[in-house]
């Protein structure tokens, strides 16, 4: 009788559908970027980076595509190493802080490849616009912590175009999109 029920147990949990796996994306330790460049006149790369953000992912082995990914950023956290340019980032002419103190990106769907990438596709609200975007997505890896958790890293990158998001400052031609680099580690919750 009692292996009977233990059979009758394991078939209806493999019956059951498989649960993502929940993740906090760890920004209290530094293992989470969302990094950008910018070409300067066409001369050069200007590099920075928002300092403060937090989200959330969930994942499943089984099925990707129940994947979910949220993300707050502060756009007042921008800092491309340079005082008086930040000031000018966070003013009218870019992002317009004070009006628009955050940006969300939510996603919409995770489609893997069969090269172990993916494509996260979404919509980014930035400046008060909220657009459709895609992230091209690789996994980094996962498994246990020395600390006794469990983590999962990924890597994306995607490129916005500055007045799709009703941000017209005119740098010039070479200097209408910014790339986006996203390096996210979580923490199962």
């Amino acid at each position: 009788m009692k292996r009977l029920l233990a059979a009758t147990l394991l078939s209806l949990a493999a019956a059951l559908p498989a649960q993502a796996a929940e993740y906090l994306i760890d920004t209290d330790h530094a293992h989470a970027f969302i990094q950008f460049r910018i070409k300067h006149l066409g001369y050069s790369w200007l590099y920075g980076r928002f300092n403060r953000f937090e989200g959330e992912f969930s994942y499943s082995e089984s099925d990707p595509a129940k994947s979910k990914v949220t993300v707050r950023i502060d756009p007042a956290s921008v800092d491309s190493n340079h005082a008086e340019r930040d000031k000018h980032l966070r003013s009218k002419d870019f992002l317009d802080v004070e009006h628009y103190p955050e940006a969300v990106f939510q996603s919409t769907s995770f489609e893997q490849n069969a090269d172990g990438g993916a494509l996260l596709k979404g919509e980014l609200t930035l400046h008060g616009v909220t657009r459709p975007i895609e992230i091209e997505v690789q996994q980094i890896g996962h498994g246990p912590d020395p600390w006794g958790g469990e983590r999962r890293g990924f890597h994306g990158t995607t490129v916005l175009t500055l007045t799709d998001y009703g941000i017209t400052k005119n740098l010039g031609p070479a200097s209408a999109q910014v790339e986006l680099e996203l390096s996210v580690e979580g923490i199962k919750k």
